[in-house]
């Protein structure tokens, strides 16, 4: 049997990507760390971690090792709540992901409720537009924009996503509004921040249109601006800019096209088996704060 502290530290140094930083939040040495890790690679007799001057990354049979041990863990602590009659009552700290716009605008908002609800939780929530690596990054959960993939990972939807064609008055104003889709070649269109492509679905099926313009920038919230200044046409995201289009500063153009029904807003987690209660509390918050329609669509 494998010594359960020996897991918790190993679990602890792939949260924190070092040694030093595991020992320090564990209370111990790193050397004490670093020994105990070696003790757990020659009782599996495999190498669970890549070891550099810099970094630390799990090899392949330390990353299966690892989403195991952290279903192990997780269930442990479900065990515990259990036997101390305090299953609603969930305590550590609950690691998110989540994209830099919606993280600002419809997770933070709400997270003091949720806190004290829970009081003994501690919300390390990370925003970012790069790809999360949730097991190698620690994470319980991150929550994705997009059109789910087959993963070795969980999903679980929060809320649909609309992505609709917009601009401001300012513009239609001086350029006129796009007929059709062949029309938006004459228009100064604004690229996403990631250069994708606008995919969209109309009267005929899935249409695919590279927009060209002159701001080009690696900021959504930048193209978020410029639309709402007049700069061009956009493709966004109604959680993004509902206000915008209730209050009139933005129109919404070429309104038989919107990107595809399949994009939603997710919950991601690794493994479906013995989940904390922390992550399950937090995404049925989200479940119910969003609603089968989002807020921002009403």
């Amino acid at each position: 049997m494998t010594n359960l502290g020996d897991l918790e530290v190993f679990a602890q140094v792939i949260a924190t990507g070092s040694m030093s930083t595991a020992a320090r939040e564990l209370g111990l040495s790193p050397a004490v760390v670093s020994k105990r890790i070696k003790r757990l690679e020659e009782r599996l007799g495999t190498r669970l971690l890549q070891r550099t001057t810099r970094q630390i990354s799990l090899t392949e049979a330390g990353q299966g090792f690892h989403e195991r041990v952290i279903a192990v863990l997780a269930g442990l602590e479900d065990a515990e709540a259990f036997a101390a009659g305090r299953s609603s009552e969930v305590r550590g700290t609950l690691k998110v992901s989540a994209p830099t716009s919606f993280g600002r605008m419809h997770v933070a908002p709400h997270l003091k409720a949720f806190m004290e609800r829970h009081p003994e939780l501690t919300i390390h929530l990370v925003l970012s537009d790069e790809f999360t690596d949730i097991v190698g990054g620690g994470f319980d959960l991150a929550i994705r924009i997009g059109e789910l993939t087959d993963s070795s990972l969980v999903a679980r939807k929060l809320a649909s996503v609309r992505r609709v064609l917009c601009a401001a008055p300012d513009y239609i104003a001086s350029y006129g509004e796009p007929a059709n889709l062949d029309d938006l070649q004459r228009h100064i269109c604004l690229p996403p921040h990631n250069f994708d492509l606008w995919r969209l679905e109309g009267p005929d099926g899935a249409v695919s249109f590279r927009p060209e313009g002159r701001l080009i920038t690696n900021s959504s919230e930048v193209i978020r601006e410029a639309v709402i200044e007049g700069l061009g046409i956009a493709l966004r995201s109604t959680w993004d800019i509902g206000p915008e289009l209730k209050d009139g500063r933005l129109r919404q153009v070429l309104p038989a096209y919107e990107s595809s029904k399949n994009v939603s807003v997710s919950a991601i987690y690794p493994s479906r088996q013995f989940l904390p209660a922390k992550v399950r509390l937090f995404i049925d918050y989200l479940t119910e704060l969003y609603g089968p329609i989002p807020y921002w669509e009403l």
